[in-house]
């Protein structure tokens, strides 16, 4: 496809009005819970062909892999950003919904496609992997205005991050016919093997990958952010080649190299997030184009709303009560899961690969999947704090919470906190030297009217001051513990975990 000087001067004009709109949404979309990619689904079908803007896109294939490689640079940036000690408590409990609750969930909707619905068996088996998958962007844009206890939102978190790699796998044997001509025990043999291929190359690269950044002296900052993500892409690529899950390698290599020592680590984190956001607003832009609304029919619609009655209704909390058999939650935590279960536009994404298969009623069936999506989404993420407050898993708003950013000290392997006391906290009145920081923690600056001030060890911190607080890394979490038992409890908190 070629581009004429004029035709590109209307692509730029589009695509940098569309970005800029897509990020000024993220904004609306954080007050409201309203995950952001529905809306940037929403803005892809309002530039299709049915619209005045009249976008004709119908390449499914090119669709695939644009929607891969977004996939992946999300599920790197995920990695980068999580900080293993909060989700490795709920490591088991995220892994566990991401394989038991994932067959769980395709088998219920299979079996409800064909015999409900009226699907054939591909269709049906095809309808349950491809809304299995919990979507990360979709539960944690809505999680940010939902407090809740760290095992909830770690296990969450863990098994959005996971579950990917063995419903892509599914997806892929289905659409290619592979699943017909082996058995299901070797059905099941070949996904254990690509995730167990994916993940050992993705270990192996993230750890090699940490050793050579922090060994390597490249001549600009900017070449970091850069390396880091390659070496990501590099695991996915081995992987793939060994046909092992890209998807599981990208993101174990992303989480080791997001916890490990590394030169700019700040800095990368934050080029990757930029990045996820980029490939979010132009992936799902582009499955909304790929809709064209003239087909959604009244029959379309049932049938997706019953799909989604099922899966939200029976499939998710059977999948959910299995996975915690042994675990220590409450029902009113299982069944807060049950509900927190947000699809997301991964089902849309793993629509495109029955799609640039060709496998016959596919077409039909991403239709169901769309519809579905926007319906249950709509009803769902909205409605999370009200089910957090009703099931009583909402923690409650802390008014002595503190206002707390950082920045890295690389050279130094430390950590700047910055520290916004607020008007309830009972820092207020507590003296420098009754904080007792960790062992190599300091305050090293007091804004307090605008005015910094070098502290001693008997100034009082008011209210309302700004601190500066160097901390060592590896201290940084009891550092932060310690500010917010103070926060909490004032000068005579005792020195345990809150």
């Amino acid at each position: 496809m070629s581009f004429d000087a004029e035709q590109l001067d209307q692509f730029v004009l589009i695509g940098a009005a569309v970005t800029l709109f897509a990020i000024l949404a993220v904004r609306v979309s954080s007050r409201t819970g309203l995950p952001t990619l529905l809306v940037y689904l929403l803005m892809g079908v309002a530039l299709g062909e049915a619209s005045p803007v009249g976008i004709h896109f119908e390449d499914a294939s090119l669709a695939h892999a644009l929607g891969f490689a977004a996939l992946a640079l999300i599920l790197a940036e995920g990695g980068l950003t999580t900080a293993w000690h909060e989700v490795r408590p709920s490591m088991r409990l995220g892994a566990t919904l991401a394989t038991v609750g994932v067959a769980i969930t395709v088998a219920v909707v299979a079996l409800a496609g064909h015999y409900l619905l009226g699907l054939s068996w591909e269709l049906a088996v095809l309808l349950g992997a491809v809304t299995a998958p919990t979507d990360a962007a979709a539960v944690f844009s809505v999680l940010r205005v939902v407090p809740l206890p760290h095992r909830l939102t770690g296990a969450l978190e863990a098994e959005s991050g996971l579950n990917d790699a063995p419903t892509v796998v599914l997806v892929s044997l289905i659409a290619s016919g592979a699943v017909h001509e082996h058995p299901w025990y070797e059905v099941g043999g070949i996904v254990a093997y690509e995730l167990a291929a994916g993940a050992a190359i993705g270990l192996a690269i993230g750890f090699g990958g940490g050793w050579l950044m922090r060994r390597a002296a490249l001549p600009a900052s900017g070449l970091y952010p850069l390396a880091v993500l390659t070496i990501c892409f590099l695991a996915y690529g081995l992987a793939a080649a060994a046909e092992g899950s890209g998807f599981a390698a990208v993101y174990v290599a992303a989480l080791i190299l997001g916890n490990v020592e590394l030169p700019h680590r700040g800095a990368t984190r934050s080029f990757a997030e930029g990045l996820a956001w980029l490939a979010q607003i132009g992936l799902f832009v582009m499955l909304g184009l790929l809709l064209s609304p003239e087909r959604i029919t009244w029959n379309t619609v049932l049938l997706a709303v019953v799909a989604g009655l099922i899966l939200t209704v029976v499939a998710r909390p059977l999948s959910v009560i299995a996975s915690t058999a042994f675990e220590r939650l409450a029902w009113r935590e299982r069944w807060f899961l049950s509900w927190a279960g947000l699809r997301g536009a991964v089902p849309v994404v793993l629509m495109t690969i029955p799609l640039a298969e060709d496998v016959p009623g596919s077409e039909r069936l991403f239709d169901i999947v769309f519809v579905m999506v926007v319906v249950y989404t709509l009803l769902t993420a909205p409605s999370l704090p009200l089910v957090a407050r009703l099931l009583g898993v909402a923690t409650p708003a802390d008014p002595r919470a503190l206002d707390l950013e950082a920045a890295p000290l690389e050279r130094l392997a430390a950590d700047l906190l910055q520290i916004s006391i607020t008007t309830g906290s009972r820092l207020h009145g507590v003296e420098v030297g009754e904080l007792r920081l960790p062992r190599g923690a300091s305050v090293s600056l007091v804004v307090r009217d605008g005015e910094a001030v070098v502290p001693e060890k008997r100034m009082v911190l008011r209210a309302l001051d700004d601190v500066l607080i160097v901390t060592p890394r590896a201290q940084r979490e009891a550092t932060e513990r310690r500010l917010r038992q103070v926060s909490r409890h004032g000068r005579l908190a005792r020195w345990v975990a809150d």
